[in-house]
């Protein structure tokens, strides 16, 4: 019998880790498969029972380099990622396989503008054609999560080493309420969470 139990994850730049918080185990107990897009765990507890928890991620990992370890009160699993990206979630949505099934050469940031060969005798700029498209998308304010995350891109794509350790650090510690670019301020303390006024902040079980 399957149980989804109590589990954490964080990531850095290069690994996704998984913290699954269950004590007194022994190395026997722990069966743990890593695929592609897949993570199993399979775990014989002291009483007796089978603790299962299976996830199919929302990115690729390198199951080569990936590994775990235990640890007196905790397994803790760490993925190596396919793609340096951020992982927005832990686990595979409707919205990350609609993503994967668009194709990724669309994107006008992802390196010199390309100039089309074209047979007329006026050639279109395509570079004021970008920049005009660029305009009327920032005109379209996105609004709630979708601002946050645009945001929180623009950000980091254009932040040095620093400031993506610090954005990284302070977003997973607090649990995705406090986002920081600071890395002398948030570096050598761990990141409280701060939840908006009137909320309370309470862990996943």
């Amino acid at each position: 019998m399957s149980s989804k139990g109590r589990y954490e994850w964080y990531q850095t730049e290069s690994h996704v880790v998984i913290t699954i918080l269950l004590k007194n185990l022994k190395d026997d107990d722990v069966k743990i498969v890593f695929l592609p897009e897949d993570l199993s765990c399979s775990i014989k507890l002291p009483g007796g029972t089978d603790y299962n928890l299976e996830l199919e991620l929302s990115h690729e990992i390198v199951p080569s380099k990936s590994s775990w370890k235990l640890l007196p009160s905790k397994i803790e699993i760490k993925m190596k990622k396919a793609e340096g990206i951020r992982w927005t979630a832990l686990e595979k949505t409707e919205e990350t396989r609609k993503l994967k099934q668009i194709p990724q050469d669309h994107s006008a940031s992802a390196g010199p503008p390309t100039v089309y060969p074209s047979s007329a005798q006026h050639q279109k700029d395509w570079d004021k054609l970008v920049l005009d498209i660029k305009k009327e998308e920032e005109t379209e304010k996105p609004e709630g999560e979708a601002a946050l995350n645009e945001l929180f891109q623009k950000i980091y794509a254009e932040g040095s080493d620093e400031v993506k350790k610090a954005m990284n650090k302070s977003f997973m510690e607090s649990g995705g309420t406090v986002l920081s670019t600071n890395w002398q301020e948030v570096g050598s303390k761990h990141v409280e969470v701060k939840p908006p006024d009137g909320m309370e902040w309470k862990k996943w079980e």
